[in-house]
């Protein structure tokens, strides 16, 4: 089983910027598509962005322009680099290992206004 692990989150005002990362325990992390979800009080989880093992990314259009998913397979890690936030944005963040069907515990986003 695939342990990942959020951080990065926190308080920030509109139009802050703020980076996440999900570090993963599987050394063929470099292999596995991965993906950066949120979900608001009261909403279903959603789809933010993801990266293959290609490189290619796609985005959100909610997200297009403002945040960017990139991986570090040497850190066996995923990154989410949110700028221009939005208040809309606040949400629990989580990462996934969309080969193994792995969460995170997933970590906070607060916008304020």
């Amino acid at each position: 089983q695939v342990q990942l692990v959020e951080s990065g989150g926190g308080l920030v005002q509109a139009g802050g910027s703020l980076r996440l990362s999900c570090a993963a325990s599987r050394s063929i992390f470099s292999i596995n598509t991965m993906g950066w979800y949120r979900q608001a009080p009261g909403n279903q989880r959603e789809f933010v962005a993801v990266i293959y093992a290609t490189g290619r990314r796609n985005y959100a259009d909610s997200v297009k322009g403002r945040f960017t998913i990139s991986r570090d397979n040497a850190k066996n890690t995923v990154y989410l680099q949110m700028t221009s936030l939005k208040p809309d944005d606040t949400g629990v963040y989580y990462c996934r290992d969309e080969a193994a069907g792995s969460w995170g515990q997933g970590t906070q986003v607060t916008v304020s206004s």
